[in-house]
């Protein structure tokens, strides 16, 4: 079976054998379909990056802050970043991103990384006082993340907005958009808007009292505002603020992309443990984000901490209520960060054994060399692992309303499926990390392994035109040939979901039914993954929901969604189906006390009904830091 780094076995993507297909289906493009195709299935072939041609370079080098500015040179500030190449306008301006700086009714000078001199240096040098440089950094750092996900996922990530005029299929990116202290994701506009303000008298840190603060320079920052653009393309319905749970996982899943993606530059890494003496709890550089914003704003040294150590049940018990995003969140952070130091403490205690002869107790003073070096390959491989197992299990997350539990099961599922041996035990850290902080997935028996996995419909089904070998590709599995071949995809799932006999295994109901509307084909990605041991397992991952009108406390009506996530293997069974029940009446309860509480912030009313606003990410920042900023 397959293991973690350095073991063999057989792929998780093994043949199996193929189960009857009762109610298997084929395309129907008629008028009288019983489906719809909604405007996300087209994005996988509108916004494709880049593709190196055989006389490219592998990469741009380009240089960025790798904390923020106020980071000390013993910090290692710092990186060489090895962007993925393309062509590039001035802007700069690629095929999935364009820096446009424009600045209230001001345009600053674009940077042109094409300048051959430029080229030559690594792009320009790390400087607040530099706006071309800011231009490179939020540049650098988002193609970057793109490119991690793309790699963890399998495929491109398609955006989660819809097209524009003059950027039809790409995210533009605001490194002055706005005079606050704010930073945030438009989803109406398709931009990452970054704000900019003057710091408090009093600060901390290597700040200057009344100096200018830029967020788009915060590693941390940037990364989480890209993460949230990532992760409403991944699943746009995440966007709808219908409980709790659903923007504070917008909120901690960006947090955990920004902590595990500053692993990714180990000199940090080494840097930090060199202080804490190989401890990730003692390492602030490494567990506390968006330093200098907290420390130019009177909130201290950090905004938010991925490690709760010392929290109690009475704590867990409030951050898992608390009708804050950013607090309830933080829960979700501490869980999953909790779960990887307990690995890496494993991990590192052969080296703790071997340098200190078998007592695991350390000498006073600085710690070797070579043993940094070893704990810091050691912790950088091990955030690569978990930050792709964190990005998959977003294919393994319901369409809508997700919850914290149902994220653990994502979680679980999706590194089973790749890894089904997991003697370092992960996934076990990860169940009872969830576990001591309350976070209980729904619907199960047990905490066991096989229990949380996501289970296939209650009968066999599939579609053999949705089957590897009836697809049509453009050079790479991970690339549907045209919009045309999407098309005929959704049609045949479309077909397959809304066939009256199979409408409940994917928590589907009638249509007309309490004011439900057709189903709607939302997404449907083929996936082609590595295993550790080389091993490649080809999934389609589907997206159906579908709307019904339910009622406020107050009578007026709202949209309410239900639908499944479909995993399909590459012989076109259904593997994993994750519903949400379009009819489920504790979920429309939920919703509805949450629209009459915490949740209407993020709803407009007009004339007689609700509708969820596109801000929300705005919202979720906006207020929370108040003061003049004139």
């Amino acid at each position: 079976m397959p293991k973690r780094a350095g073991s063999s076995g057989r792929s998780a993507g093994g043949a199996a054998k193929t189960p009857q297909r009762r109610g298997a289906a084929t395309a129907d493009t008629g008028k009288g379909r019983r489906f719809v195709i909604g405007a996300g299935v087209a994005r996988a072939v509108r916004g494709r990056p880049y593709e190196r041609g055989p006389r490219d370079p592998l990469y741009r080098p380009l240089r960025i802050y790798t904390l923020d500015p106020s980071a000390g040179m013993t910090e290692c500030p710092v990186a060489r970043l090895k962007v993925p190449y393309e062509p590039l306008a001035a802007g700069p301006r690629g095929r999935l991103f364009a820096v446009d700086d424009a600045c209230g009714s001001r345009r600053n000078e674009p940077v042109n990384l094409n300048d051959v001199r430029l080229a030559m240096c690594e792009g320009l040098a790390p400087s607040p006082s530099q706006i071309q440089f800011h231009q490179q950094m939020v540049y650098a750092v988002c193609s970057s993340v793109y490119a991690t996900f793309r790699h963890a996922l399998g495929r491109p990530v398609a955006w989660g907005f819809d097209e524009r005029p003059e950027y039809p299929d790409q995210l533009v990116i605001r490194p002055h958009g706005i005079k606050e202290r704010n930073a945030y994701y438009d989803k109406a506009r398709g931009e990452l808007v970054f704000g900019y303000f003057s710091a408090d008298a009093k600060v901390e840190g290597n700040n200057l009292p009344h100096g200018s603060i830029f967020t788009c320079l915060s590693h941390d920052i940037v990364v989480h505002e890209l993460t949230h653009a990532l992760l409403d393309g991944l699943r746009s319905e995440f966007a709808r603020a219908t409980s709790g749970d659903v923007l504070a996982f917008h909120e901690a899943f960006a947090d955990l992309v920004a902590f595990f993606q500053r692993f990714s530059y180990q000199e940090v890494v080494v840097a930090a443990l060199r202080a804490s003496r190989g401890k990730l709890e003692g390492a602030p550089q490494l567990i506390n984000l968006a330093s200098q914003f907290a420390q130019t704003i009177g909130a201290g040294q950090t905004l938010r901490r991925a490690l709760d150590i010392g929290s109690t049940e009475a704590d867990f018990a409030r951050r898992r209520n608390d009708p804050d995003p950013h607090m309830r969140g933080s829960l979700l952070v501490a869980a999953v960060v909790d779960a990887f130091d307990r690995i890496y403490r494993k991990k590192i205690d052969i080296y703790l054994r071997l340098a200190t002869g078998g007592t695991c107790v350390l000498p006073a003073g600085e710690l070797n060399g070579d043993l940094l070096q070893a704990l810091g390959r050691e912790i950088c491989e091990l955030a690569g692992q978990f930050l792709a197992i964190l990005i998959r299990a977003i294919d393994y997350c319901p369409p809508v309303d997700i919850q914290f539990g149902e994220y653990l099961r994502a979680l679980i599922t999706a590194d089973h499926q790749l890894v089904p041996d997991d003697p370092w035990g992960y996934r076990e850290a990860l169940v009872g990390a969830f576990r001591s902080r309350g976070l209980y997935p729904p619907d199960v028996d047990n905490l066991a392994e096989d229990s949380l996995l996501w289970r296939p419909p209650g009968r066999p089904i599939g579609c053999e035109r949705l089957s590897f070998s009836k697809l049509h590709f453009r050079g790479d599995p991970a690339n549907p040939a045209d919009a045309q071949e999407l098309h005929d995809q959704a049609c045949a799932l479309g077909a397959l979901v809304s066939d009256p006999e199979n409408l409940a295994l994917f928590g589907l109901i009638e249509p007309g039914t309490n004011g439900a509307d057709l189903p709607s084909v939302q997404s449907i990605r083929s996936t082609r993954r590595g295993g550790p041991d080389g091993q490649v397992v080809f999934d389609l991952v589907a997206e159906i929901t579908q709307r019904r009108t339910a009622r406020s406390a107050d009578g007026q009506s709202f949209d309410f969604y239900g639908g499944a996530t479909i995993i399909f293997g590459p012989d076109g069974d259904v593997r994993y189906t994750v519903c949400k029940r379009t009819d489920h009446a504790g979920r429309e309860a939920e919703t509805r006390a949450f629209l009459a509480g915490a949740g209407k912030k993020y709803w407009t009313r007009s004339g007689d009904g609700w509708s969820a606003t596109r801000e929300s990410f705005r919202l979720l920042h906006q207020g929370r830091f108040d003061r003049s900023l004139t």
